[in-house]
Parts: structure tokens; C-alpha cells; sequence
């Protein structure tokens, strides 16, 4: 009978090494956070949707309304006075996992959209919001960012285990 004999303990460390990673994903999160956030905010200037698909535009109502109030002409979709959503993506990773969003109170009605009126009125009794806007979904993962997501993964595993 042969016996071949070997040190086994080269794998083990690399094994509890993956499995210190496994254990606190919070560094995959972070990382995933900032890609996500940068990539959102990059859909921002091309105005699309996760999907490819480009932003509905604003109503010619819309843009002479932010003349009328001094605006300026605004033409791009999502893009307001202050340009203040498509600037205030943000972040935040644990080791459950990572949300990407706004805490601008108008963020949702962005991405879902919002029925005229649906907020009821002002105390002059127009209606709020004064017109329907059409969802224009910012938030989201496209097939490019989902395929840079599992490389970001495959990095931090083959960082764990040495490679």
C-alpha cells in the first residue's frame, strides 16, 4: 500500500480566512455602497432608468412654470432648481447588507410617481402636487451593475483566500 502524506494547514488558514470574510460582510456592503452610489449618480446624466430606458421628459407646463419662477430652463428630467437629488444619493452598509437612496423628501415621489392632488391641498386650495409626475425610477440595479456587483464580491473572496 502507498501513503502519501501532506500539510493540510495551508488550507486551513486560507479556509478561516474566507470564513472571517463570511462572517462580516460589512467591507463587501461599503464597496458595493459606494459602486452603487456612483453608478446612480451616473444614470443622473443620462437620464435612465436601471433598465436602459430613458426618463420621461418634463411637460412644456413643468419648464415654463421654472421660468416663470426664475428657474432657468431646467430641461433635463430629475433635474430641479437646486439639482439636489441627483447629488444626495448616499449609502449606508452593515454586515446585513447596504440601502442606496435619498433622504430628500421628494425622492420617492420621483421613483413612483405621483397622481395630481394625491397630497391634498394648499391652504389656497390647489391642489399638491399640482400636476401628475410620472414615475421616473432612478433607484435600481441594471445587468451591468449587477455583473459589477458579483465582481466585487469575487474580489473580496479571493482576497480572503489569498489570491
Amino acid at each position: 500500500m502507498i501513503s502519501v502524506q501532506f500539510n493540510a494547514e495551508p488550507i486551513f488558514r486560507r479556509l478561516e480566512a474566507a470564513a472571517r470574510v463570511l462572517d462580516d460582510l460589512t467591507p463587501v456592503h461599503q464597496d458595493i455602497g459606494e459602486y452603487m452610489t456612483e453608478a446612480t449618480k451616473a444614470r443622473f446624466k443620462r437620464s435612465e432608468a436601471p433598465d436602459g430606458s430613458r426618463w420621461r421628459d418634463k411637460s412644456p407646463t413643468t419648464l415654463a412654470r421654472y421660468l416663470a419662477q426664475g428657474d432657468g430652463n431646467r430641461p433635463d428630467p430629475l433635474i430641479g432648481p437646486s439639482g439636489r437629488l441627483g447629488r444626495e444619493i448616499n449609502h449606508f452598509a452593515n454586515r446585513g447588507g447596504v440601502e442606496i437612496g435619498s433622504a430628500l423628501e421628494y425622492a420617492s415621489v420621483m421613483q413612483h410617481g405621483a397622481r395630481k392632488g394625491a397630497f391634498g391641498a394648499d391652504q389656497g386650495g390647489r391642489k399638491i402636487p399640482w400636476g401628475d409626475i410620472p414615475a421616473r425610477v432612478w433607484l435600481g440595479i441594471s445587468e451591468t451593475d449587477e455583473r459589477n456587483i458579483l465582481d466585487i464580491v469575487d474580489e473580496h473572496l479571493a482576497e480572503a483566500v489569498g489570491e
